[in-house]
């Protein structure tokens, strides 16, 4: 699977800008951002995957195209997906 090289060239510019020293990794056919070993973000196919404080989930589902992160029939509580046609400028600046 491939992973949308604009939306990533995004994610790493943003990363950037908030002075976090992260590393990229290829893994599972995507990119993924971690910062000091823990990884922060990954571009999926055409999809935003985040981590979220567990507590601030629920409200991060209720953006527009966002939806939880599953793997192997559970739910994450600390990860959501974000369509990548929803994702602007503003989006990645929050």
């Amino acid at each position: 699977m491939a992973y949308d090289e604009v939306l990533a060239d995004r994610v790493r510019q943003h990363l950037e800008q908030a002075d976090l020293d992260a590393v990229e990794k290829k893994m599972f056919g995507a990119v993924c951002f971690l910062d000091r070993g823990n990884t922060v973000a990954g571009v999926f196919g055409d999809d935003l995957l985040v981590r979220a404080d567990p507590d601030d989930r629920d409200d991060a589902l209720t953006q527009p195209s966002a939806r939880p992160y599953e793997s192997r029939g559970r739910t994450s509580k600390s990860w959501v997906y974000v369509a990548g046609e929803v994702l602007d400028d503003e989006v990645l600046d929050d």
